[in-house]
C-alpha cells in the first residue's frame, strides 16, 4: 500500500486550521488518525469468511510538532491536575517543575498515581484536560 503523504498533511494543516486535537479519515479499508500527539495509519482487511479473519497493520508513525522536553503518561487512566476537586493544581503554565515534583495524578482502577516528573524546567504546555483518558506514553505535559 502507498501511503497519500499529502492527504496526511492536509489533514494535519485541518488540526491547526479548524484548532482541532483529533481528525479521522477513511477510505475504503484504510484508515488514517491524525492528532496532535501522533499520526497512526492502519490497514484493516473485512473478513472473508466466518472462520478466516486477516488484517495487516501498519506501523503507526509519529510526527512530533511540538518542541521542548515531553512528560508522558506511564499508564493508561483518567488525568487530574489536582490531588482532588477544588483543591490547587500540580502545575501551571509558566511553573518551574523540578525533577520528581508530582505534575498530574493519573487514576487507573480505582487507584491514584502520582506522575512525577522526569525532568526539570519550566511548563510550557498543559496537554490533557482535567478528568481527560489517557493512553500509556501520551505526552501530558511540556517543558521548556
Amino acid at each position: 500500500m502507498k501511503i497519500d503523504k499529502k492527504i496526511i498533511k492536509e489533514l494535519s494543516d485541518y488540526l491547526n486550521e479548524f484548532n482541532l486535537t483529533e481528525l479521522e479519515y477513511t477510505e475504503k479499508d484504510t484508515k488514517i488518525k491524525v492528532s496532535k500527539n501522533n499520526v497512526s495509519i492502519s490497514n484493516q482487511s473485512s473478513p472473508i469468511s466466518n472462520n478466516i479473519n486477516s488484517s495487516q497493520n501498519i506501523p503507526n508513525t509519529t510526527i512530533n510538532k511540538k518542541s521542548g522536553i515531553e512528560l508522558t503518561s506511564p499508564i493508561i487512566g483518567t488525568a487530574y491536575h489536582a490531588p482532588e476537586p477544588g483543591a490547587k493544581k500540580f502545575v501551571e503554565i509558566g511553573k518551574k517543575i523540578k525533577k520528581g515534583d508530582t505534575v498530574m495524578i493519573v487514576e487507573a482502577m480505582k487507584t491514584m498515581n502520582h506522575v512525577p516528573s522526569t525532568a526539570e524546567g519550566v511548563v510550557k504546555e498543559i496537554c490533557v484536560e482535567d478528568g481527560q483518558p489517557v493512553e500509556f506514553g501520551q505526552t501530558i505535559i511540556i517543558l521548556e
